[in-house]
């Protein structure tokens, strides 16, 4: 995978550290693991690097890694095929101590003639060497020479102690769990100690990467200007995954300006509320005295995939819009008490609340089927954001963009129908490539079609595929 500097991400976050006394660690997301032993310094580097080589291989893309060693300090990117690039490095000043001038000898006796030797300018000190005398300075010393000059010995420095904060115990390396998919899972079960397989690790890694617990609130928002897009499965999918997995408090929230469908699609808890409910309540919502679980008077819990809806406003006339105010409102309501906030949105970029929810968006999910105007919509939307400038265009090059394809229920999915959607889909994934940081496909799966959408009714491949999806959306965070 070809990849500029900038746009390598910095999660995980990865630190190599060399010491000088011979041992080193490549810390990962925190988890240390122990490097090889070696003989030389640079080997010591390499053996480093192999274990950042590794983990490159693993993500499948190029690493940001921050290096630290007796040399200097910096930041390399580092390739699955080993090579590497230099971001930035700054060698550290050399430890050196200035010999003092030496003290002259006056009373030697004769007829030995005094000679005074510097001692050599050195890091580390050194064994007290036979017939040597170190003066009171402890920066030169004093020969006697006999009938025939000697070579002279090399000054001592008097011994010092390290520091305790130069060494560390911990450079164990994490255990490897053994594997538990495929044949090497069956193998595991069966006594034989497996590795994962590279697809296995590739899963870890993603349900690490959603399990993560970010410093204050984050909010998603899911857009396209066109409907049918499949906004509202995919603001389900990715509340359902990232509450799993994280266990943060995460609410999905219908940004309609009028009526949404996402309240149609999720469970309807034990009342009617709202949107425009929260917000004629968020005085009391913001209050320091009110408790927490309050909340749920006006939420719509997923008893089975642990996250909360807000439903939009669903009175008969239909005649409320939510303007701008009201969206920041409800979204200073909602991050005081979730830490997760997926925002659905209308089909109008204009619309005075999906200009307000791009605001208050960390980052932007841009689904799309496998159909032509769909995707041009999508591309549209992705447009009108970058000809905004500032934090729009921002958030439109670190968009996901999301291919399902096609999920609609009419189509004849015969061998060759499916043929031509997944080809379509690749189409339109590989034509937004380019423009944003990450695309991530989805299979066609009946279950994402009608009716309430649950976790666990998808097939394994579409749950992974979700994963990889929230995955993908979590690392911009």
């Amino acid at each position: 995978m070809v990849m500029n500097q900038t746009d390598v991400p910095a999660f995980p976050k990865i630190n190599a550290i060399v010491r000088a006394n011979g041992t080193a660690e490549v810390v990962v997301a925190g988890n240390s693991r122990n490097v090889r032993a070696a003989e030389s310094l640079q080997q010591l580097r390499d053996n480093a690097l192999s274990l950042v080589v590794r983990e490159a291989k693993t993500l499948n893309r190029p690493v940001r890694v921050q290096v630290d060693d007796p040399d200097g300090q910096g930041e390399l990117i580092v390739n699955p095929d080993g090579t590497k690039e230099s971001v930035s490095y700054v060698a550290k000043a050399p430890r050196r101590r200035v010999a003092e001038a030496p003290t002259p000898a006056a009373s030697l006796p004769a007829p030995a003639v005094a000679e005074t030797i510097p001692a050599p300018i050195i890091d580390e000190p050194i064994t007290d060497g036979p017939g040597t005398v170190p003066l009171a300075t402890g920066t030169s010393m004093t020969l006697t020479p006999a009938t025939t000059s000697t070579p002279a010995p090399e000054a001592q420095e008097a011994p010092t102690r390290r520091s305790l904060k130069e060494t560390s115990f911990l450079v164990s390396a994490p255990v490897l769990e053994p594997a538990t998919q495929g044949w090497r899972g069956a193998l595991t079960r069966l006594g034989f100690r497996m590795d994962p397989s590279a697809e296995e690790l590739s899963e870890r890694e993603d349900i690490r990467t959603v399990s993560q617990h970010w410093p204050g609130p984050r909010t998603i928002a899911v857009v396209n200007r066109k409907g049918g897009a499949n906004k509202t499965p995919t603001v389900v999918m990715l509340s359902a995954i990232l509450a799993r997995y994280s266990g943060a408090a995460t609410v999905a929230w219908d940004n309609n300006e009028s009526q949404g469908t996402l309240g149609w699609r999720t469970e309807k808890g034990a009342h009617d509320r709202s949107v425009l409910d929260l917000i004629d309540s968020s005085t009391e919502l913001l209050s320091p005295s009110t408790n927490a679980a309050e909340i749920a008077k006006f939420v719509h819990h997923q008893t089975a995939d642990k996250f909360d809806v807000l439903r939009s406003d669903e009175n008969e006339e239909g005649d409320h819009e939510v303007t701008a105010e009201e969206v920041d409102i409800a979204h200073q309501v909602l991050t005081r008490y979730y830490r997760l906030v997926v925002m659905d949105s209308g089909n109008t970029a204009r619309a005075a609340n999906w200009r307000r929810m791009i605001h208050h968006t960390n980052q932007l999910v841009v689904p799309v089927t496998a159909i032509e105007d769909r995707a041009e919509a999508a591309r549209l939307t992705l447009q009108t954001l970058e000809s905004r400038g500032g934090h729009d265009a921002e958030l439109a090059r670190n968009a996901v963009v999301i291919v399902s394809e096609s999920t609609d229920a009419k189509r004849t999915m015969s061998g060759d129908a499916l043929k031509r959607a997944k080809d379509e889909a690749q189409r339109i994934a590989d034509g937004f490539k380019p423009f944003v940081r990450t695309v991530v496909r989805i299979p066609y799966d009946p279950a994402l079609v009608n009716g309430p959408i649950r976790y666990e009714a998808l097939q394994p491949a579409t749950q992974r595929a979700w994963l990889a999806a929230a995955a993908a959306v979590a690392r911009g965070f």
